[in-house]
């Protein structure tokens, strides 16, 4: 079992990795979880010299390697952000493209089931603002808003977001859990970013 600890950019990346869905999908690969999971609040915090006592902390508490969670936001490439972030080895990096809530509005069968209709959504990794898509989505289907962020956030996890289903439809969710699968295989060499 390889013990890992999550740095998240902000607290709707931090309520995914805390989710029952998440905590199943870790078991499963035999991975244990080091709590607890790190709130950077904002990408800016996401830079070396903030990073380190975050990491130094989780390694303390028996963290053998250390998953950064963040989103692309405005930036074109995940290489210059994850190199913006660190080049350490024993960091992984998962660049959410553009920002995690493409992720929710990947999520087909949850999204269907929230909206009581099937719900097909293609590439949502091209929207600009994917919160505004599924604001406009829910306002459209359900003549209802969706309330903030954080609000939504809370909903879809407790109504079965999966970072799995999402993965059928985010290339970048997709990475996040063949990364997570590779842990165990590689447990003994160093995964880089």
């Amino acid at each position: 079992m390889v013990k890992v600890g999550f740095v998240c950019e902000g607290k709707i990346e931090r309520k995914i990795i805390e989710s029952d869905d998440f905590q199943r999908i870790l078991i499963e690969n035999n991975i244990q979880i080091i709590f607890p999971v790190v709130d950077a609040k904002g990408a800016g915090n996401l830079l070396p010299n903030k990073l380190n006592e975050s990491i130094r902390d989780l390694t303390k508490l028996g963290a053998e390697k250390i998953i950064i969670l963040t989103d692309l936001d405005k930036e074109e490439c995940i290489t210059n952000t994850k190199s913006r972030i660190s080049s350490d080895d024993n960091l992984i990096i998962i660049v959410a493209v553009k920002q995690i809530e493409a992720w929710f509005l990947a999520d087909n069968q949850t999204i269907s089931g929230l909206l009581g209709t099937d719900f097909q959504f293609d590439n949502p990794e091209n929207e600009a603002i994917p919160f505004d898509t599924l604001r406009e989505v829910f306002m459209t289907q359900t003549k209802r808003g969706i309330g903030d962020k954080d609000k939504f956030a809370g909903k879809i996890l407790r109504n079965g977001f999966s970072i799995e289903n999402a993965s059928k439809n985010s290339p970048s969710a997709k990475y996040f859990i063949n990364k997570l699968k590779l842990l165990t295989d590689n447990q003994n060499s160093p995964i880089g970013g």
